[in-house]
């Protein structure tokens, strides 16, 4: 089985899901490795509304066995090449209480070990000795996002809503979306499914109306060198 019509979703429409990427051992598996896992980290975001693990692979290094399965080896292999690579990682518990929404945006920055002057790279920022930057375009356009649901998910569950093809747009700000002409999609993601996403796909979430629980990993892959000896912050091969 091959995931090429995916891979044309990917690059047309800015976004694809698929189902049935890992069975209820396997997300049980991951789980509960997560679960069991502890740090005094500040990766680690612990409050009533949220609890998230940034660098996660980083941080738990033997989740890697578990998630890259050989059907996401699959998909991987199929929507880019041998050549990509993790530049980023994050694990996300949105508990059955928690009822935040997210607003429309792109996701503009990367992830390096240090900053460093670059030719169009711009809007440094540093927090917790972490470092990003919005970096050029072929860069922003050359990574794809797999999420990851260890839960359905879905359109009164906080389901990620798309702009389809604003990918397409380059930087597009979201207070010029046009609702009129362009159209709003709910991904709806089944528990063992994932969701792939171009970053300058324009996204958000709504509040949760039937209170289940949503855990999602994200994990950003490029296959770009980055210039001037800059880093990915989080590179780190998939098959090792």
């Amino acid at each position: 089985m091959g995931f090429f019509k995916n891979k044309n979703e990917l690059e047309t429409l800015g976004f694809s899901v698929i189902n049935d990427i890992y069975s209820n051992e396997e997300v049980e598996q991951i789980t509960s490795l997560i679960e069991h896992s502890c740090s005094e980290s500040d990766n680690f975001l612990k409050s009533e509304d949220l609890y998230a693990i940034r660098q996660f692979v980083k941080e738990i290094p033997e989740i890697k066995n578990l998630i890259f399965n050989q059907k996401l080896k699959k998909v991987i292999s199929d929507i880019g090449d041998d050549n990509f690579f993790i530049i980023k990682s994050i694990y996300f518990d949105k508990p059955e209480t928690s009822n935040w929404f997210v607003s429309y945006h792109q996701d503009l920055t990367i992830s390096v070990d240090r900053k460093e002057a670059v030719e169009d790279f711009r809007g440094w920022t540093t927090k917790n000795n972490q470092f990003a930057v919005q970096p050029s375009l072929d860069i922003l356009e050359n990574i794809f996002t797999v999420r990851i649901h260890l839960d359905e998910t879905n359109k009164e569950n906080g389901a990620l809503k798309v702009i389809d093809k604003s990918h397409l747009k380059k930087i597009y700000r979201p207070e010029n979306i046009n609702f009129e002409t362009e159209k709003e999609t709910f991904c709806d993601v089944q528990k063992g499914g994932i969701m792939l996403m171009k970053p300058l796909l324009l996204h958000g979430s709504n509040r949760t109306k039937n209170k289940k629980r949503r855990r999602v990993i994200h994990i950003e892959f490029s296959s770009k060198v980055l210039p001037n000896n800059l880093n990915w912050s989080e590179y780190s091969p998939i098959n090792n």
